[in-house]
């Protein structure tokens, strides 16, 4: 193998390493992105009842509940004290996005997979 494709192989293993450090913060992010792309808006406990139900909510986790026969999901930031509050419109709305988002990154998985096939043809070497 060449070092230009040693090189290359290096470049794209640093990217792949720098890219999941911080992975876990960068997770929540872009699940608050989505969340609020969608139409939850991030609030702060302002009465006693939603305080119970901010602190009964699992961390970091769409949760339905219903209060008065109407439904309505929560996402917990608890180290930030904020909650991501949507409806039944939201939510259709994130499960869009995420339908989205998940096809985009197969579309993207297949493109870098074509690429490395390409790589593989054109420059390994033949040893029979």
């Amino acid at each position: 193998m060449s070092n230009k494709v040693h090189s290359y192989a290096f470049f794209l293993a640093m990217a792949a390493a720098a890219a999941f450090s911080g992975c876990a913060d960068t997770q929540v992010r872009n699940q608050e992105s989505l969340l609020s792309a969608a139409g939850f808006g991030a609030l702060t406990s302002a009465t006693e009842m939603q305080s119970a139900v901010y602190n009964r909510s699992t961390p970091y986790k769409l949760e339905r509940n219903t209060t008065s026969g109407k439904a309505f999901y929560i996402y917990a930031d608890k180290q930030k004290g904020v909650a991501y509050v949507g409806g039944d419109e939201a939510y259709e709305r994130y499960r869009q996005l995420l339908l989205q988002r998940s096809l985009a990154e197969e579309e993207l998985e297949a493109s870098y997979s074509n690429y490395l096939e390409h790589l593989d043809k054109n420059h390994s070497l033949n040893y029979e």
